[in-house]
């Protein structure tokens, strides 16, 4: 037998549910290709990311977060992407949730409060809620204190039972979830809602084999069969860029630099001010001491 194509995908839910929603495009991709194809859940993002910087997966599935983060570190290549029917395109959204019964109206009434994310790396389950948040004014750590639980369906289950006043994850996941009876209608409601965020990207490790690259893209873009398709919504793949994400990377900066100005007072976004690039690891507002995190400071 041939050497298996090594896909690594990221725990944004169970390991269990991940794969069997993949195994669809695994099937797929085993005609296409005429090889075995591996699926890999990692651990965690980070773990996912770090195993296709390191070579020991050969495309991954990443989120903005992830792929920005790691492609600091190496050579990675964004290849395809989802797209969407109607206005939506090759995005989605997160949303901040609450208990049903909260008395919470806006972003504002979650001060001094403690709001569920996910995993340390997740666009939507961290990244891109803290940028809404931030929007309203809340800095993390200053405003509100982090509590992070990993997959959004953690996130969900933690806001349903009170456990947290308000928690941050995917829309399409809080959508589905609902779908499937995993959570009640009644149990939670949605109180903030973000813009649209870039799709997530496949992703070749560097020094892929030239052809096997373009197989993989073709591929994808010729994909169209509704089983492999379904488990990401997408009408089609289209080609995805490294520039795709730019809007994310704003939105980390814009983060980071609310962190270091001197009180934590958000700064304007696009401001110019201190740099991401340049910032002390010791003051890089990715970490805490009760949460530690992955550094996207150098």
């Amino acid at each position: 037998m041939s050497t298996p194509l090594r896909c690594g995908l990221l725990p944004g839910e169970s390991p269990p549910v991940v794969l069997a929603r993949n195994a669809p495009l695994q099937a797929y991709l085993e005609e296409q290709l005429a090889m075995p194809v591996e699926l890999i859940v990692g651990e965690t993002y980070a773990a996912t990311g770090e195993a296709l910087r390191a070579g020991r997966l050969d495309i991954a599935y990443l989120g903005p977060v992830t792929y920005i983060l790691q492609s600091r570190k190496a050579e990675l290549e964004p290849f395809a992407r989802p797209t969407h029917a109607g206005s939506t395109g090759p995005t989605f959204q997160a949303v901040i949730v609450v208990p049903h019964a909260s008395p919470a109206t806006s972003l504002h009434d979650l001060r001094g409060k403690e709001i569920a994310l996910g995993d340390l790396a997740s666009t939507s389950g961290s990244w891109v809620p803290r940028h809404l948040l931030l929007e309203a004014g809340l800095v993390a750590e200053r405003d509100y204190r982090r509590r992070h639980f990993g997959g959004h369906d953690r996130v969900a289950s933690a806001v349903a039972e009170m456990r947290v006043p308000a928690g941050g994850m995917s829309k399409e996941v809080y959508t589905r979830l609902l779908g499937e009876g995993l959570i009640l209608p009644n149990s939670l409601r949605v109180l903030a809602t973000s813009r649209s965020i870039p799709e997530y990207m496949w992703t070749f490790r560097a020094g892929l084999d030239p052809y096997l690259k373009e197989d993989l893209r073709q591929a994808f873009v010729r994909l169209r069969l509704p089983a492999p398709l379904h488990a990401y919504r997408a009408d089609a793949f289209i080609p995805a860029v490294d520039a795709d994400v730019d809007r994310v990377r704003q939105w980390m900066e814009d983060i980071l630099q609310a962190r270091l100005v001197p009180g934590g007072a958000p700064l304007a976004f696009g401001e110019p001010g201190l740099d991401a690039r340049t910032a002390s690891p010791f003051s890089c507002p990715f970490t805490n001491a009760s949460q530690p995190e992955i550094h996207p400071c150098p």
